[in-house]
């Protein structure tokens, strides 16, 4: 990978580890669902009209909006806003790896190896530390369960949606990331309003959009033209130029780039058993992408 390619991959995973930090600050001048809702519609518009539609069936394209976009969105923004830490999200959610191998293997009869196992069971420990250490954090910070649950809904609709897309590539091999990522935003859009308008009440709704301050306004477009447009785009570039495995580890970063923007930008301080717990996640992760270990073979003397 050209040097080029690397700082942009870089600046992709940075931007998507920040994305946590902005949610946060995001949902402090509106609703979840509302935020969410202005993220997909800034995402559709004007994109929409200089795009060309993915040439797949409208039902793929239905099903990749409502589990990607709409389902992984609403359940993180609400978890975020019930009070589970940005920079904690941004780890547990990459649960979505291990819900995904295990979705793949009870409906796509996909094969595990010897390294998936070890991976899940390693990273599956590591929740179970993170989540007894959070939910029993002395003082403050103790982490909603609610918060925990709906972070692991949102992994869990994330991974629905690889296998959609991993359905849609097997099936329709010359589509375009960028324009399944445009057609699909308006698609979670009127369910996002409709929600707000239903949870948050038609009040909450107005009151909020006659007086949003720029920087959610800014948070919105952050969310939608850097963290969505620009992100998918060149990491589809990237994929579609490079094999997979010297791209798709670099997502290992995106957790630790949450966590210390959390911790710089919200003053997010993990205990050392969340710590501890954080680590065994992000080992069972390496292990799940890059394998066990291999014994060198001692050289005959």
């Amino acid at each position: 990978m050209i040097l080029r390619d690397r700082l942009l991959a870089l600046l992709v995973v940075v931007i998507w580890g920040v994305n946590f930090v902005v949610i946060k600050f995001g949902l402090q001048g509106m609703p979840p669902f509302l935020l969410a809702g202005m993220r997909f519609l800034l995402v559709a518009l004007p994109a929409i009209f200089f795009i060309p539609r993915p040439t797949i069936p409208w039902k793929w394209l239905l099903l990749y909006g409502m589990t990607m976009s709409f389902a992984q969105f609403a359940f993180l923004f609400v978890a975020i806003k019930v009070g589970m830490p940005a920079g904690l999200a941004s780890l547990v959610l990459q649960a979505q790896v291990f819900f995904t191998l295990l979705l793949g293997v009870v409906l796509m009869g996909e094969k595990l190896r010897v390294n998936h196992f070890v991976g899940i069971a390693i990273a599956s420990g590591g929740m179970l530390v993170l989540a007894q250490a959070s939910l029993h954090k002395p003082g403050s910070g103790a982490v909603p369960l609610a918060g925990l649950l709906l972070t692991l809904a949102a992994a869990f609709s994330w991974a629905l949606g690889n296998l959609t897309n991993k359905k849609i590539l097997a099936g329709f091999p010359q589509r375009n990331i960028l324009s399944l990522v445009v057609w699909s935003a308006p698609i979670p859009v009127v369910p996002f309003l409709a929600c707000s308008w239903l949870f948050d009440g038609s009040e909450a709704v107005l009151s909020s959009l006659s007086h949003v301050q720029v920087g959610t306004w800014l948070a919105v477009a952050y969310l939608a033209f850097a963290a969505t447009l620009f992100g998918y785009s060149v990491w589809g570039s990237l994929l579609g130029r490079y094999e997979t495995w010297r791209v798709a580890p670099l997502t290992l970063l995106v957790p630790l780039v949450g966590l210390f923007a959390a911790w710089l930008l919200l003053d997010e301080a993990l205990s050392p058993a969340q710590f501890g717990g954080a680590l065994l996640v992000l080992a069972g992760m390496a292990v799940n992408t890059f394998g066990l270990p291999r014994r060198r073979p001692a050289i005959a003397r």
